[in-house]
């Protein structure tokens, strides 16, 4: 599912136009991404966790030439599912 048809859905589900409904996606999305720029964590009960991890600089490999690649360290989203998928 893209984003046009998580909105189209969202409307459907919430007998909302499909204007109302971007406007609740897109304010979804930039909650979202502000929380965890903060470095907090977001729960979606019913649905899992986002929060942000840092990784460590590590040293890599280039696949096509084995030539050794410094990785700087960074930020990255996890996720935690609190739904079981069948």
């Amino acid at each position: 599912m893209n984003k046009a048809q998580l909105v189209e859905a969202v409307a459907l589900d919430a007998n909302l136009s499909r204007v109302e409904a971007r406007k609740a996606v897109d304010a979804l999305l930039r909650v979202t991404v502000r929380t965890l720029r903060e470095g907090d964590r977001l729960t979606l009960s019913g649905l899992g966790s986002f929060s942000v991890q840092q990784k460590a600089a590590r040293v890599g490999r280039n696949p096509r030439t084995g030539a050794v690649v410094k990785i700087p360290p960074r930020k990255v989203v996890k996720f935690r599912s609190a739904v079981e998928v069948e």
